[in-house]
């Protein structure tokens, strides 16, 4: 049985235990406050050990190999490296993994350093549709193009009570997960050029975002963004014999080049349904020690220098 410190006892970290519990891993659940932990037990049926990951860390106690970091965004770089100094070498954190490019290169150093495996927890890799569509991608011969829309939830966030240096990162720190699906299928970019306009106090980098760029197979992609109006999420590829489109990101529907009609793929989605979506096939494929899909801390910082931050702008 695997053995596994979960860090963290907040709404993530109790849709881990769920998967966790189906994959019968030994976990220790690491929280801090004695409140948290009571909802956590109440939801989950798993003990937490209160008082935070440094008193764990210090206490004697005998370390798993494994850790998944659930906390909050700025606290999920610095816990990782604590988890890496003291000996765990697997470690699933949470996306962004870093709150700025700067801070998630240092924790990618940190870990080739100490020669640990860290992952960045992008789940919706691992959705059943995602899944479906890799497959399909690679059937017709590969992408030939990619849009993608990341709008966002502005009217909401605004109140949210999330830290405000948080908010500022809001496109690192949430748009990030629609950006990086779209990768994932059609290939990353070998060039990108992006717009940046309006802005908030809240995150003053902008509100609207609109690029484009080619591919790694010469194919190309484009992006769009307006966070001051009507919001959505979604994934559009194509390839020589379909299109594919995620929206919501959750389902996947195709057209074919001969006509408009839409028509729904059907997926093999039990674990979506019940669980969060992805996190059950993410999870599985990072205990069983199968990268192949995970996004490793060392891409990510790439990607957060090269593709994120021009997206973003300054």
């Amino acid at each position: 049985m695997t053995k596994l410190a979960l860090i963290g006892a907040g709404p993530m970290a109790m849709a881990y235990a769920a998967v966790l519990k189906d994959l019968k891993a030994d976990t220790r659940v690491i929280g801090r406050g004695e409140k948290s932990a009571a909802a956590f037990k109440e939801k989950t049926g798993l003990d937490v050990r209160t008082g935070g990951l440094e008193d764990y860390l210090g206490s004697g106690e005998a370390l798993p190999d494994y850790a998944i970091v659930s906390t909050p965004v700025d606290a999920l770089a610095p816990n990782t490296k604590a988890l890496i100094a003291a000996g765990i070498k697997n470690v699933l954190v949470e996306k962004p993994a870093g709150l700025t490019p700067e801070e998630t290169q240092e924790l990618a150093d940190f870990a080739a350093a100490h020669n640990a495996k860290v992952y960045v927890a992008y789940n919706r890799r691992f959705y059943a549709s995602v899944m479906a569509a890799k497959k399909l991608i690679a059937e017709d011969g590969g992408a030939t193009s990619l849009r993608m829309e990341f709008s966002e939830f502005a009217f909401r966030i605004k109140d949210v009570p999330t830290a405000a240096h948080i908010k500022s990162q809001w496109l690192y720190a949430n748009s990030t997960h629609v950006l990086d699906m779209g990768f994932f299928l059609a290939g990353y970019p070998t060039d990108i050029s992006g717009k940046q306009a309006g802005g908030s106090d809240w995150h003053p980098a902008g509100s609207q975002f609109v690029g484009h760029g080619s591919l790694e197979n010469g194919g190309l992609f484009s992006y769009h963004a307006d966070w001051d109006a009507a919001p959505r999420w979604m994934v559009e590829v194509m390839t020589p014999k379909r299109t594919l489109m995620f929206n919501p990101l959750e389902k996947l529907n195709e057209r074919s080049p001969e006509g408009f009609a839409i028509t729904p793929v059907e997926l093999e989605d039990d674990l979506d349904t019940r669980f969060k979506p992805g996190l059950h096939a993410q999870t599985n494929a990072f205990l069983r020690g199968d990268s192949t899909d995970l996004a490793t801390i060392a891409s990510h910082a790439d990607h957060m220098e090269n593709i994120y931050k021009v997206i973003r702008g300054a």
